[in-house]
């Protein structure tokens, strides 16, 4: 009962894609073109996302650290 319950949900999900995407007229070739290059899209969103994030939010951690009165790497450097 639940695999049912489960699978008619995303059958739901799947035909509200379809509206809101306005894919339910697209012929299924073009259907499988529009969701490869959408899923290309989301795919390399989520990799840069990956790669990209937490170089900047060091950096930026690094930036206020330094604006929130840190001390500097080079004088902490000298101090020790």
């Amino acid at each position: 009962m639940p695999l049912k319950n489960l699978r008619e949900y995303l059958a739901r999900l799947y035909y509200q894609y379809l509206l809101i995407t306005g894919i339910y007229v697209l012929e299924p070739w073009e259907k499988s073109i529009f969701n490869s290059v959408l899923l290309s899209a989301v795919a390399m969103a989520i990799y840069t996302s990956y790669v990209f994030v937490p170089i900047h939010l060091c950096l930026a951690l690094k930036f206020f650290s330094g604006v929130c009165g840190g001390q500097p790497e080079s004088t902490m450097a000298l101090m020790n």
